[in-house]
């Protein structure tokens, strides 16, 4: 739906976005977010799954089981639509991103001593996560593989976290976000996040020592 509307968040905090035209995408997870024009990727608000949709005149309410509630205030329609998009078929990953996810979940003592592999490709209700393991502590750790670390692989990753740590088997669920190469820019979102960052080699990994000088 394409609307001029007001937002409201009320729960662990409050939050408020003034009267503006928004686009607002309510997928059948029953998830919503709300986007404005001027960002790629990510929602100015949104309430992730376990959550359901009441709509009554001019107001839309979407509230989650811990109480939270997103209040939309519709002043005008200006699109209104819904479409079934079908089965995901899921991302293909290229053949080294692919290969980074074996070989880490082969040799996941590469992320710290003690460290055990519970699953690749473990199943969440917005997607797999790359690799879920447990540290040297028993606590559970989710992992996020990407050739290239940028931002959107950060903000995967932390969906996941939020959607992990509300299962009480799991939780807490800290994240790791594994690349070979890291953005500066989402290493600092990441770390202020509490998202450990590893590089990773993919030379060593495969057990093959590369005939470069190192540093360290």
């Amino acid at each position: 739906m394409i609307a001029r509307c007001q937002v409201d968040y009320a729960g662990r905090l409050t939050a408020h976005l003034p009267m503006a035209n928004r686009l607002l995408l309510v997928k059948a997870d029953g998830s919503l977010s709300v986007h404005s024009d001027d960002r790629a990727y990510k929602p100015l608000n949104w309430m992730t799954p376990p959550c359901w949709l009441t709509e009554e005149p001019g107001v839309w309410t979407v509230q989650n089981k811990a109480g939270e509630k997103l209040v939309i205030t519709l002043d005008e329609v200006m699109h209104d639509s819904a479409h079934e998009l079908g089965a995901e078929p899921g991302l293909v990953k290229d053949g080294v991103e692919a290969h980074l996810q074996v070989l880490l979940a082969e040799h996941i003592t590469t992320l710290g001593e003690g460290y055990t592999l519970v699953r690749r490709e473990f199943p969440t209700a917005i997607g797999p996560v790359d690799i879920m393991c447990r540290d040297a502590g028993g606590a559970s750790v989710a992992v996020e593989i990407k050739r290239r670390g940028e931002i959107d692989g950060v903000e995967q990753l932390t969906r996941y976290l939020e959607l992990l740590n509300r299962d009480p088997l799991l939780a807490p669920v800290r994240g790791v976000f594994a690349a070979q190469l890291i953005k500066p820019q989402a290493r600092v979102l990441a770390e202020d996040r509490g998202i450990r960052c590893v590089t990773l080699d993919y030379d060593t990994l495969r057990g093959i020592e590369s005939d470069e000088f190192r540093l360290f």
